[in-house]
């Protein structure tokens, strides 16, 4: 699975915000994930070595369906072609350190395998996304829970706002932020999210190989 680029909106839940003892955006907080950490449903969460503490995130994605720029809130969706369940995987000891440094945190997010996503939907075949339950266990114990009514800014702004500084092209994926809720993961757990109406992601955590990984 490949795309050209992963857009992923931070601090897009009030009580993320809140528990990231962050100050509410008055614009969307964007980053860059690369496609090479992007897996599918099943695959493993690689931890490297030393990297400290691992976080779930749960997230709607929002899958690019033609290019676009500079597009207008009510015509966004149309440049959707389908969404699926996304966990976007954060080393939050390194993003805190380079953060505290006033450094970029981009190697926090964009670890191989810190994008896991869910076979897409088509938008069609999916009723309103600005009502759908968001959840995430671990281990089968309930960590995130959340609706994307509770976003600050909604998938319309979103793709309007990116697409005037960024040209949206086909397969692109819009992770759209978080609930509250992120906790830690270790090596042995496994996440389940879903999302009502969407599907459900699944994937274990595992630690490095002592051995030289090679991805086809």
């Amino acid at each position: 699975m490949r795309c050209g680029k992963i857009v992923c909106v931070g601090q897009n839940y009030r009580a993320h915000v809140k528990e990231m003892l962050s100050e509410e955006p008055a614009e969307p907080v964007l980053f860059l994930k690369p496609s090479t950490a992007l897996i599918e449903d099943g695959q493993a969460i690689i931890v490297p070595p030393g990297i400290g503490t691992l976080h779930h995130e749960v997230e709607l994605a929002l899958i690019v369906g033609r290019a676009c720029k500079n597009v207008p809130p009510e015509e966004a969706l149309q440049y959707i072609r389908s969404v699926a369940v996304f966990n976007d995987v954060t080393a939050r000891d390194v993003q805190s350190t380079a953060r505290k440094a006033g450094l970029p945190w981009a190697l926090s997010k964009g670890m191989d395998t810190f994008a896991p996503m869910s076979a897409p939907v088509p938008l069609r075949e999916v009723g309103d996304l600005h009502v759908l339950d968001l959840e995430l266990r671990v281990n089968g114990e309930l960590r995130q829970k959340g609706n994307t009514s509770q976003m600050i800014f909604p998938p319309e702004q979103l793709i309007s706002y990116i697409s005037r500084f960024m040209t949206l092209e086909r397969g692109d994926i819009i992770a759209t932020g978080t609930p509250s809720g992120v906790s830690p993961l270790e090596p042995g757990d496994k996440i389940v999210a879903t999302i009502s109406g969407v599907g459900t992601l699944c994937n274990p955590v595992k630690a490095q190989s002592q051995k030289r990984l090679v991805r086809a």
